[in-house]
């Protein structure tokens, strides 16, 4: 039976478990043996990262040709307007190529939400806002590089699902193993 873990990965954490002398890793948080990661989730971003044993299950979450849904919180600098929302979900222009279509709406700060260590900087006047975007790709900092083409540089970015697994109920450091 392969295992799988869910965890919810603190700001400012690798994904991997070897050290690189400047950031925690995944081995101050999870002492199980012969899991790795499914995927990636960068630095500065927070939320679900799945690990597991079973290579098979590592490569069919992680290869976007299985284009398994990715959902994430972002919140952004600025209000989201209809317009932006609009071009996030029909696919957006990058240096690398136009973006797969998303879904893309606003959404109310997500309930229940950690602080962020460190903050996130705040500006009187500047509103922001909190979009769930989600995507069936990966091209590097993806979520960022879109918010910004429309105008709406990323403040904030929490991963919350990944196909049918979700951050539900696990605290930041946290992790729970679940059936495969």
């Amino acid at each position: 039976m392969s295992r799988i873990l869910l965890f919810n990965k603190p700001y400012g954490v690798i994904c991997q478990f070897s050290r690189d002398g400047m950031h925690p890793t995944l081995a101050d948080y999870i002492a199980v043996p012969d899991v790795y990661p499914a995927g990636r989730l960068d630095t500065d971003s927070e939320g679900l990262l799945l690990l597991t044993d079973d290579g098979k299950l590592q490569h069919r979450i992680s290869d976007p040709k299985h284009k398994l849904p990715k959902t994430y919180w972002v919140q952004v600098e600025g209000a989201p307007d209809e317009a932006a929302l609009q071009q996030l979900s029909r696919g957006v222009q990058l240096k690398d190529g136009i973006t797969l279509p998303a879904e893309a709406r606003l959404i109310e700060e997500p309930a229940g939400l950690w602080p962020r260590d460190p903050p996130v900087r705040f500006r009187k006047a500047i509103p922001t806002g909190w979009i769930a975007l989600t995507i069936r790709e990966g091209k590097n900092r993806q979520v960022r590089r879109m918010t910004a083409a429309v105008g709406l540089p990323t403040l904030r970015l929490i991963r919350y699902r990944i196909g049918d697994w979700t951050l539900g109920g696990i605290a930041p450091g946290e992790w729970r193993e679940e059936q495969a």
